[in-house]
């Protein structure tokens, strides 16, 4: 039962991936215009740009690691056919 619960929260493919990215960037666009009223001047437009700056770096991320498990997944497919060999020996 908690396999299935844990299931939930891993992001299996890209449209998840752009789901989620687009939540986040909703809540900081949302709270850096915020920044702007709390913060009137070039203080709140940095803010601003501090928290659109953190989507585009965690939404870079997230996409990086799908492409990294989608990549190992693959080369696992194709070495379980192969005999294995360490990568310590010459060969």
């Amino acid at each position: 039962m908690l396999a299935k619960l844990k299931r939930l929260f891993v992001i299996k493919t890209r449209f998840e991936a752009y789901l989620i990215i687009f939540a986040l960037a909703l809540g900081a666009m949302t709270r850096g215009a915020q920044y702007t009223l709390q913060y009137p001047g070039v203080g709140g437009y940095l803010l601003f740009a501090a928290t659109a700056g953190a989507v585009f770096l965690g939404g870079a991320k997230i996409l990086d690691a799908l492409r990294y498990e989608r990549e190992a997944r693959d080369a696992g497919e194709k070495t379980a056919d192969s005999p294995a060999v360490s990568p310590a020996e010459p060969k």
